[in-house]
């Protein structure tokens, strides 16, 4: 129940956090309006890391495979991408696409056992999932 809850409140943030970058970017630019979103988060992360703990910040260097220490530079061009998608399209629109576009990408990680993650089968139901998903935001976009 609570990975449920933490899911939920994780795609209600993201949609609130891209409506705000979207404005802010309005008013300033888009490499402005990232580099405080990435900056503000990280203010947040070490004021957090002093209040809950101190782990070592060297065992950044033991992380293996070094590439998963990219999600940072991924997270500057989520910003980017959720900022400009959400300018273009709308809130609901765009959210609507970054979101089957996530179950996607997460399904063909999940099914090629892609960056360490466990394999897992080919569903017929949860790609009949996705295609409802695909069905639906067709639904929303169609305009009379």
């Amino acid at each position: 129940m609570w990975g449920i809850l933490v899911a939920l409140a994780s795609g209600a943030l993201m949609s609130v956090q891209g409506v705000f970058n979207t404005d802010v970017t309005k008013q300033t630019s888009l490499w402005v309006s990232t580099g405080w979103v990435q900056l503000s988060a990280f203010a947040v992360c070490v004021t957090a890391w002093f209040f809950t703990g101190r782990e070592s910040v060297g065992a950044l260097f033991q992380v293996t495979p070094k590439y998963t220490l990219l999600g940072g530079v991924i997270g500057a061009f989520i910003t980017i991408t959720v900022i400009q998608s959400m300018s273009s399209l709308g809130p609901a629109k765009a959210a609507m696409l970054i979101v089957v576009a996530q179950l996607a990408v997460a399904y063909v990680i999940e099914l090629f056992g892609m960056f360490g993650m466990e394999r897992q089968p080919f569903s017929w139901r949860k790609l009949l999932g996705m295609a409802v998903a695909i069905v639906g935001i067709v639904i929303f976009k169609w305009e009379k």
